[in-house]
């Protein structure tokens, strides 16, 4: 009963979160899938984030059976993030559903309907073949409909700020674009993935010249296909950055300008824009203060950054190198402001009190304390990808000034705890506490516990100079 009640308040959070905040949240999860790290309750959330919460007042919603069918074939080139930002042959997830209401509503609303309602009469009868095989209809007439649409408004600028307008997204005429080159691309795709493997934990060797063996056949090398079946690899990474090797053999050399030059010069496009969807969502999770989630995200636009230094020749003024420099900047200013902030909060925390400048029964803060002991982790993990990211400097800085203070400040902490009376007690333990479980991030386990032991001596000491 117990569980039940906590999984439905659960649910409801998840439902009470806006679209971006559920989108973020389920790339981490996924994320965090994929590194192989467990997450508790992982299956109940994917199911939540992706599945068929409506906004209010809406009858219909993607996540309804016709729509899930209809936009399948898409699921590889799905991306949870916020629908303003471009990427390119793949889709916003939280795109779906506006484009399913056009669909619906203006691009063929006879159709979708005898489509949806054909659907559901299988539903009743557990016809699984005949709903795959009537969304397979469906598809083919969208693919034809969708083409005339945007060749309608080609050469018209009010025209397409109408279909913009109609569809809904911040990126309409784009994610059109997407929708439609992945169905009319189907079935050439389908046979592409099948022959991919299901993960490739290293691009090298013969590895990876079975894939680019792949890439260069009639299926992969097609016009239509080729930048979704690049997509497709870099979804079977378990480094995504590593698609740049397929440029560097396509080329021969890891000159940039050569890679350039040739069709496969896309993988390093894909791998850059990759890098600036995982920046923005690094971005949202430090302005939202979620600093325990942005591990995978630091570590990803590290190996991303390692990759293109180390594999590619970025020597030059080229596009690439600066698109690189501009991304590693932005991510160093962003760290930055963060992780410098951190010895002043713990100083401000830990600072010795004079008797008259405590509260009697005060404590301090349990947020302020637990938001600083989450700053001190992230200036740890930031240290493991300090090197690539132009962070080594203040995160040493940063850190050295963390270690001086716990040992030179506990001292006087100490000191205040021993002798303070009953009123100011709960403060000066408090402190104490505090200091115990900073020092453990900073400088280890072991000395947290010989500083735990040695405050446990001195709140002994206290309570006899009390009874004396």
């Amino acid at each position: 009963m117990a569980e039940a009640l906590a999984l439905e308040k659960l649910r409801t959070f998840l439902r009470d979160l806006t679209p971006d905040a559920r989108a973020l949240l389920l790339a981490e999860i996924e994320r965090s899938e994929q590194r192989g790290e467990p997450i508790p309750a992982a299956e109940f959330l994917l199911q939540e984030l992706r599945g068929d919460a409506r906004p209010p007042g809406r009858e219909a919603d993607r996540a309804t059976m016709p729509a899930r069918l209809f936009f399948a074939p898409l699921d590889p080139f799905v991306v949870d993030d916020a629908p303003d930002r471009p990427h390119r042959g793949r889709v916003s997830r939280v795109c779906l559903d506006p484009i399913w209401q056009w669909i619906s509503r203006d691009l063929m609303p006879s159709e979708t309907k005898g489509y949806s309602d054909q659907v559901a009469r299988g539903l009743l009868t557990n016809d699984k073949a005949t709903s795959e095989r009537l969304a397979r209809a469906f598809q083919d007439q969208a693919v034809q409909r969708i083409q005339q649409a945007l060749n309608a408004v080609q050469d018209d600028a009010k025209a397409r700020q109408r279909l913009a307008a109609q569809v809904g997204t911040p990126h309409a005429l784009d994610d059109l674009r997407t929708v439609h080159g992945v169905l009319k691309a189907r079935d050439a795709l389908n046979v592409f993935a099948s022959r991919l493997p299901a993960s490739i934990k290293n691009l090298a060797d013969d590895q990876l010249d079975n894939v680019k063996a792949l890439l260069d056949s009639p299926v992969g090398g097609h016009p239509d296909v080729f930048l979704h079946a690049l997509i497709l690899v870099m979804g079977r990474l378990a480094v995504p950055c590593q698609l740049v090797r397929l440029a560097i053999k396509a080329a021969e050399t890891d000159q940039a300008s050569r890679v350039a030059s040739t069709p496969y010069a896309l993988c390093v496009t894909i791998v850059l824009e990759e890098v600036e969807r995982v920046l923005s969502v690094l971005r949202a999770n430090v302005k939202s203060a979620n600093y325990g989630a942005v591990g995978g995200q630091l570590k990803d636009i590290h190996d991303a950054a390692r990759v293109l230094r180390t594999e590619m020749d970025l020597a030059g003024d080229s596009p690439w190198a600066r698109q690189l420099a501009t991304l590693r900047a932005e991510v160093s200013n962003l760290i930055k402001s963060q992780i410098e902030t951190v010895p002043g909060r713990m100083r401000r925390l830990l600072r010795p009190r004079k008797p008259n400048e405590v509260t009697p029964g005060a404590v301090l803060d349990a947020t302020d304390v637990a938001e600083t002991e989450a700053l001190i982790e992230f200036v740890a993990v930031c240290r493991s990808y300090a090197s690539e990211l132009a962070l080594n400097e203040v995160t040493l800085r940063v850190t050295s000034e963390l270690q001086n203070y716990l040992e030179t400040g506990t001292a006087p902490l100490l000191d205040g705890l021993r002798g303070a009376d009953e009123r100011g007690r709960p403060f000066r333990l408090s402190q104490v506490d505090a200091t115990v479980r900073f020092a453990g991030k900073v400088l280890g386990a072991s000395y947290a516990s010989l500083l735990q032991k040695a405050a446990d001596v001195a709140a002994q000491d206290e309570r006899k100079a009390a009874k004396g």
